[in-house]
C-alpha cells in the first residue's frame, strides 16, 4: 500500500524549495542590481532589474487585489487537481513547481506591489526563476493529465 501523504510531501518540498530559491535569487539581485542597470552574465543573458505590476510581460498592471485572488484561486485548483489524483507520475513535482512560482511572485506582490523580474535574455520580456518554474510546471502539469494513463 503506498503513503497516501507521499505526494503531499514531495509537492511541498518542491514548492518550498522554489520559494527559498526564487526569494534568494531576488534578494541578491535587488541587492546588487540598480533598477535598469545591465549586468552581462554570459552571452545573451543579462540581468536587469525591474518590478513588474502586472503578469506575464506587464499585462494586467493594475490588477493589484484581483491578481492576488487569481494566483490563490489557481493554486487552489492545482491542489485539488492533485488531491483528485495523488497517486499520478509527477503530478506532485508539477504541483510544486506551479504552486512555488506562484508563492514567490505573490510574495513579492503582496510585500512590495510588484513581482521582481531580473533575468535579461534577448528580446524577451524580463522574468525570474518563479516564472521559469510556473512554466515549467504547466507544462509538466498538462503532459502529466493529457497523457494517456500508463504510458
Amino acid at each position: 500500500m503506498s503513503d497516501p501523504s507521499r505526494p503531499w510531501r514531495l509537492a511541498g518540498a518542491v514548492c518550498g524549495l522554489v520559494v527559498a530559491l526564487d526569494q534568494g535569487l531576488k534578494a541578491l539581485v535587488e541587492h546588487n542590481v540598480v533598477p535598469g542597470e545591465h549586468v552581462s552574465v554570459v552571452g545573451p543573458l543579462d540581468l536587469t532589474l525591474t518590478h513588474n505590476k502586472g503578469v506575464a510581460f506587464g499585462l494586467a498592471s493594475s490588477g493589484g487585489g484581483v491578481l492576488v485572488v487569481f494566483t490563490l484561486a489557481a493554486l487552489a485548483l492545482v491542489a485539488a487537481l492533485l488531491a483528485r489524483n495523488p497517486e499520478r507520475p509527477w503530478a506532485w513535482l508539477a504541483v510544486g513547481l506551479l504552486a512555488g512560482g506562484a508563492l514567490g511572485n505573490l510574495a513579492d506582490r503582496v510585500r512590495g506591489g510588484a513581482v521582481i523580474d531580473y533575468v535579461d535574455l534577448l528580446s524577451w520580456p524580463n522574468f525570474n526563476l518563479a516564472d521559469v518554474s510556473i512554466t515549467v510546471g504547466v507544462i509538466l502539469l498538462a503532459w502529466t493529465f493529457l497523457r494517456e494513463e500508463g504510458t
